[in-house]
């Protein structure tokens, strides 16, 4: 074998390899830490299983990148660990052809589960090199439901409303009026509130207004822009 071809060879290999032990990992990371615990709808496990994590990361956090926490990704912003990730796609009680709207766009993984249950997206990300990074990861992926802005989401993206369901990844202080504005009747609002520690709560716009639920404690980077001014 010349050896050009030797070497083109053995890189081939090298990366079946590697992809091969990244749905490895990211099966493990679904048994372990998201079916042995509350997440129990099998939609959204398959759909963590088949997003590559390892891709919404910088290279030098690739080895951590199936564990359950959050991750670095440059500008002062971090990937949210798995569980979180899963629990808000649980939470906001999707169903193939659901309009999302998505506020923080981040790395691109949350659109990229979200796209897999069969949702159209729509995802405003604030900082403008992670926006366009992740806009061009997700393309190249092949996830073409996910559309991308730069942009504040505190207003949310109105031409596209109703929504089905709104996510957001980051926490403002209090749920912006807008946001609630979007949904349909029937949807769901699924967001980190408050300063510091915050509560994971989940609103969904009925015919006589917006009955909330608590979840859980969380700990979020705070939603900048609009929602920073008005504390």
């Amino acid at each position: 074998m010349p050896r050009a071809a030797f070497v083109f060879a053995s890189i081939l290999a090298l990366s079946t390899c590697a992809e091969a032990q990244h749905e490895s990992d990211a099966a493990e990371m679904v048994r372990r830490q998201l079916a042995a615990r509350d997440i129990t709808d099998e939609r959204v496990l398959a759909a963590m299983r088949r997003v590559p994590r390892h891709r919404f990361v910088p290279a030098a956090q690739r080895p951590w990148a199936y564990d359950d926490r959050p991750l670095p990704i440059g500008h002062e912003q971090t990937i949210s660990q798995p569980y979180i990730v899963a629990l808000m796609t649980q939470l906001a009680a999707l169903e193939p052809g659901d309009r999302v709207l998505e506020i923080g766009t981040g790395s691109g993984y949350q659109a990229a589960v979200l796209a897999e249950l069969g949702c159209e997206v729509w995802s405003i990300e604030i900082v403008r090199p992670l926006g366009e990074r992740a806009g061009r990861l997700l393309a190249e992926l092949g996830y073409d439901r996910v559309h991308t802005r730069i942009g504040d989401g505190y207003r949310g993206w109105p031409e596209h409303a109703p929504f089905d369901a709104v996510l957001v990844t980051a926490a403002p202080p209090e749920i912006p009026e807008p946001l609630l504005e979007q949904l349909a009747v029937g949807g769901r609002l699924v967001v980190p509130v408050g300063r510091g520690v915050q509560d994971l709560i989940v609103v969904t716009r009925t015919e006589d207004g917006f009955p909330r639920r608590r979840h859980i404690p969380v700990r979020f980077v705070p939603m900048t822009g609009e929602a920073q001014r008005r504390r």
